[in-house]
């Protein structure tokens, strides 16, 4: 149990949520003109959490004209969906636009929230001639799908070119699309690192982006294929780097999501008017490293990153949970599953936050006070990503943190739902768990 005095400040503190047109208010006023609002998530399958960011988001373009989405998700199978919300593409459809994602975790994008979000971007984005807003994805694990559209790139502004890229990329041929399978050959020297040839490939498209854009008219053509030019160096290096530990592979993943945030504001700002930015990610990503204990064993990520790049121009917003269910799977690449969350343990942040009473509450952390002291102190802190193991659930899913230093306000959600995924597949049902799921004791 809390000390008395360290509820009381966490209640005086905390603004309830009940759903109606006002509840973000206080969180708007936080905002102010900041270009960069990242919003997280405790867990990647978790219903109310995407409900809530898109809630916020709608705020931030409809009333303080926010540019653009970008979340944890790969460059090409995200600008599907770019196109389909500026109403361009073949895609007739969210669903349709969704797609893309068809690796694992396809769930963490095709679901029924991200559905209709897409849905009322398109429609926003319909509204209005001009300031349309965009749909984009920071993540690096689309390598293969990115040499794909550099090449369709060229193909089409520069057929020797193409030629060119296709002996670069050549490298990967017999890989077979197997990413993981190309860094650990590469790393342990079994075979030619291509590492040359990808950033060989880079600088080209960079030196003569002057005479594609005379050639083609396209901005916005070719910065999708720079971008994806980038994703494909990037992760060259990631790849190669993830077999040798978590923190070097994990700042390179990192690195490259903030650089890519770096490179959309830069382009999506126009005639004088710097971009404002919208994140979706996972609050491991965009709540500050060094108020961690990861970050303390060398770890960076993006939240920290912005801060650095962008101060006094970001707000990190955290989002917590005490229990109820997730969607997520028991092993990579693994069907999705229902789960249960199992109540916060004790003594962490999560397990404090429930004890206020509250069922959903915004709790402001950036001005000083007795409830930005409280968090101060530090506590285990849960993260469940696309994998939720219970039964090693300390070990696997809990971290030291402050939470006061790692963000500007978070939201609390005391009771969570599962996300549904367009494609349940087998593992996947819509009845709850049992309570003795899945220890069954």
């Amino acid at each position: 149990m809390a000390d008395q005095d360290t509820l009381t400040a966490l209640r005086a503190a905390a603004i309830r949520l009940d759903g109606g047109e006002r509840d973000y208010d206080a969180l708007l006023d936080l905002v102010g003109d900041a270009r960069f609002v990242l919003l997280g998530e405790a867990t990647h399958g978790t219903h109310e959490f995407h409900e809530e960011r898109a809630r916020i988001t709608r705020r931030l373009i409809e009333e303080k004209g926010f540019h653009a989405v970008a979340v944890e998700a790969d460059w090409p199978d995200a600008y599907r969906v770019n196109r389909y919300v500026r109403g361009q593409g073949e895609d007739d459809s969210a669903d349709a636009a969704l797609s893309g994602f068809q690796r694992f975790p396809n769930w963490m994008w095709r679901n029924t929230d991200v559905q209709s979000f897409v849905e009322w971007l398109r429609g926003h984005n319909q509204k209005t001639a001009s300031h349309k807003v965009g749909f984009y994805g920071l993540d690096l694990y689309s390598m293969f799908t990115s040499i794909g559209e550099v090449l369709a790139y060229l193909d089409k502004v520069d057929p020797q070119a193409a030629k060119v890229a296709r002996e670069r990329y050549a490298c990967f041929d017999h890989y077979q699309e197997d990413s993981q399978h190309y860094g650990y050959t590469a790393s342990l020297s079994l075979s030619e690192s291509c590492e040359q040839g990808v950033i060989e490939q880079l600088h080209q498209l960079q030196q003569r982006a002057a005479e594609y854009m005379q050639k083609d008219g396209v901005d916005e053509a070719l910065f999708h294929a720079q971008q994806n030019a980038r994703l494909v160096k990037n992760a060259e290096e990631y790849y190669r780097t993830m077999f040798r530990g978590r923190v070097s592979s994990w700042n390179l993943r990192d690195s490259h999501m903030a650089e890519t945030l770096d490179a959309l504001a830069r382009h999506l700002s126009k005639d004088g008017e710097p971009a404002r930015i919208v994140v979706w990610e996972h609050n491991s990503h965009i709540g500050d490293a060094r108020a961690t204990e990861v970050g303390e064993l060398g770890e960076w990520n993006v939240g920290e990153l912005a801060r650095k790049a962008y101060d006094g121009d970001t707000r990190l917003i955290g989002f917590s949970t005490y229990e109820g269910f997730v969607t997520a799977a028991s092993e990579w690449d693994a069907p999705a599953e229902h789960k249960r969350v199992r109540p916060g343990m004790p003594g962490s942040y999560e397990a404090l936050l429930h004890e206020v009473g509250v069922d959903r509450f915004l709790l402001p952390l950036r001005e000083e006070g007795p409830a930005h002291d409280a968090l101060m102190q530090r506590r285990l802190e849960r993260a469940i990503g696309v994998i939720y193991l219970p039964r090693t659930e300390r070990h696997s899913h809990y971290f030291s943190a402050q939470m006061a230093c790692q963000f500007d306000a978070v939201i609390h959600i005391d009771r969570t739902t599962a996300v549904q995924p367009l494609d349940p597949g087998g593992g996947w049902h819509s009845d709850e768990p049992p309570e003795t799921y899945p220890g069954g004791f």
